[in-house]
């Protein structure tokens, strides 16, 4: 996160722990006790782990011990995410820590509570249960966001059967549920949005990782993690493999909890952080469900906050395929993420402590094995560190944005101008050089132009049409949370008055869905004519009332064949629009070099209408621009109820 060091992270994760649940001073709030939402550091995280170690993983043990011995009692992780009920307290001053008498769960309680709200709430799903199939969510047509890059009508969600092959050559039986062969972004259910906004499908953490006793292996990663609340959602016995981030960067390997091993990658100097959200979700059956998030792991981002997931079901290959060394596809990409976060050692970690049938024996199985074929989207990764050479600059950052732009066909035509949103939920250190660095990249041009131009005049252009959505004060503080909600919200004063700041680009994040914040990241580009009157200019700063374009550009697939018209991009992941998230570039245009501080992932797919484009858009579009001397970003530091506490 630029602009913030960790001890002030840390600090505010801590005030942020001690006030859950404390009733709000407000008296025309909501009389029920709300939780600040606030994002904690690693620093937090990792400093109290030795010393909760023990007792969570003693917890946990005794949950294992009570679900063995009480087969016919059940519980539902769906009631810790439910958007109609409290969440657990959780003690400071670690996210690790619970009640004692919160862990485990009354679960044949907790099951009755939960079954007597769905049929208060939801009369029709209960009504569909007690029938031999499910079909009441699968008759419901809505206009989604088909993530092949088109949209049309159609029923959604997709409930096919899955397929019966395994890894192992057995046969195994799945329920039939609600697969995601084409790939769906949605964002998370919320408990504060307006129901009269709230219209479209959503995803539950429960939707994403069902049928839990499925699963047969999984690997998941967030830069903050809750995890014996996380532990309540899979079954005890299933392997998982976490990726966290080590409090001094360093490259480290824990079992923290049964059967579930905690990896972190190496951070440079400690410097940065691991913000990669995904989840890689194998099943009994053999199919793997790909998920990549703004969310992390915690209730909060669950239920309070609003995030972004996408989600893919990809089928077993009915047999594997020969490894690529050379392959720069897809499932490749993947392998190459999961060695640098120090996956592949855990991995060998599990097969020795006993789980010898995982699905995959090496990170490379996981392009053999499965069919990626369906998969459309481009995978964005930033990997933290130093990175030289065109072969290696191109797989990170925003230079691997420039590239998936490209092989998207979404890069900007001749003649035409790009515009992008970008709505993020931390604010960067910014200059008119690193602007237009990413600007080159997100039209699709090559880093080589512009690294080759001097830089004493890359340091001087004007700022490119980008327009940065941040909450202003006023959203925050008019929000359902009010200024407890803002705890995921990072700006400060000596960003905001510094003397070359953007602040003419600001403009106010809200989400559609009413008075929630929003925690997702998220860029919008669209492509528009620069008009005679820009021809031969730089591009300047726009605003809200600048009308967008609808100019299209032809996609052609990797065999020349024209898929459709591109009218801009899309992209959805970790990175807040910050250096620290995209690096920097540095070097020649014959010997590039990229500095990554922090390890990031996301997704980019071309946009092919406006209706699309507002479909996949979760603010209020246009943005209202900040009216400045009148309208501030929400400053956490500067916020009465923060510096009271």
């Amino acid at each position: 996160m630029d602009g913030f060091d960790d001890e002030e992270i840390a600090r505010a994760l801590a005030l942020s722990v001690r006030e859950a649940y404390k009733p709000s001073k407000t008296s025309d709030r909501k009389p029920e006790p709300k939780e600040i939402i606030e994002i904690p550091s690693s620093d937090e995280e990792d400093n109290n782990e030795d010393v909760q170690l023990q007792s969570d993983v003693q917890r946990a043990i005794e949950a294992s011990k009570a679900q063995s011995a009480s087969s016919s009692r059940t519980y539902s992780p769906q009631d810790s995410i439910s958007p109609t009920i409290p969440p657990p307290a959780i003690s400071a001053p670690s996210m690790l820590a619970r009640p004692s008498n919160a862990f485990p769960f009354d679960r044949a309680q907790l099951e009755r509570e939960r079954l007597e709200r769905q049929k208060r709430l939801r009369p029709d799903l209960v009504e569909a249960q007690s029938k031999p199939q499910l079909d009441n969510e699968d008759e419901e047509t809505d206009e989604n966001v088909n993530m092949n890059g088109r949209s049309a009508k159609s029923t959604r969600p997709t409930t096919e059967k899955a397929p019966r092959a395994t890894t192992s050559g057995t046969q195994s039986r799945e329920p039939t549920d609600t697969y995601f062969w084409n790939g769906e972004l949605r964002q998370t259910a919320n408990k504060y949005v307006e129901p009269s906004k709230d219209t479209r499908p959503v995803f539950r953490l429960t939707d994403i990782l069902a049928p839990r006793d499925e699963i047969s292996f999984a690997i998941i990663s967030a830069y903050c993690v809750d995890f014996p609340w996380m532990y309540s959602f899979f079954n005890p016995s299933t392997p998982v493999i976490i990726v966290a981030q080590d409090s001094q960067g360093n490259e480290t390997m824990k079992e923290v909890l049964p059967n579930w091993i905690k990896t972190t990658p190496f951070l440079r100097g400690g410097r940065g952080c691991m913000h990669m959200k995904f989840m890689l979700l194998f099943y009994k059956t053999g199919r793997l469900r790909v998920v990549v998030s703004t969310a992390n792991l915690l209730p909060i981002d669950w239920r309070d906050i609003e995030n972004s997931v996408w989600v893919q079901d990809v089928p077993l290959r009915s047999s594997p395929i020969p490894h690529d060394s050379k392959a720069n596809d897809f499932p490749a990409t993947w392998t190459r993420i999961l060695r640098s976060l120090n996956v592949a050692p855990a991995l060998i970690t599990m097969v020795k402590n006993g789980h010898t049938d995982l699905p995959i024996s090496r990170l490379e199985d996981l392009r053999r094995k499965w069919d990626f074929s369906k998969v459309k989207i481009h995978l964005v990764p930033s990997l933290a560190g130093k990175h030289e050479g065109w072969p290696k600059v191109i797989q990170s950052g925003h230079v691997a944005l420039m590239k998936a732009i490209r092989d998207i066909g979404a890069r900007t035509p001749k003649g035409r101008e790009l515009v992008l949103e970008c709505q993020g939920s931390s604010i960067g250190t910014y200059s008119t050089q690193w602007m237009n660095e990413f600007y080159c990249s997100a039209r699709g041009d090559s880093a080589e132009e512009w690294l080759d131009q001097p830089k004493s005049r890359r340091t001087k252009l004007p700022y490119p049409p980008i327009k940065i959505l941040f909450p202003s004060d006023k959203t925050v503080k008019e929000s359902a949370l009010g200024e407890q909600g803002g705890g995921t919200m990072f700006c400060r004063r000596s960003q905001w008055e510094g003397a070359k700041f953007p602040r003419n680009l600001f403009h106010d994040s809200r989400s559609k869905r009413g008075g929630v914040l929003m925690h997702s990241k998220m860029i919008i580009a669209t492509f528009r004519d620069t008009g005679p009157s820009n021809k031969g200019k730089a591009p300047q700063s726009d605003s809200e009332t600048e009308p967008e374009s609808d100019d299209e550009v032809v996609e052609v697939d990797a065999q020349g064949r024209e898929e459709g018209k591109v009218i801009g991009w899309a992209y959805v992941g970790s990175h807040n629009f910050t250096p620290s998230a995209w690096g920097t570039l540095s070097g020649s245009g014959f010997n590039p070099i990229l500095n990554n501080t922090n390890f990031e992932l996301g997704i980019v797919f071309p946009l092919r209408s406006a209706e699309e484009l507002e479909r996949v858009a979760c603010w209020e579009r246009p943005p209202r621009k900040y009216v400045l001397g009148k309208d501030e970003p929400w400053m956490q530091s500067e916020s009465a109820y923060f510096a009271e506490e």
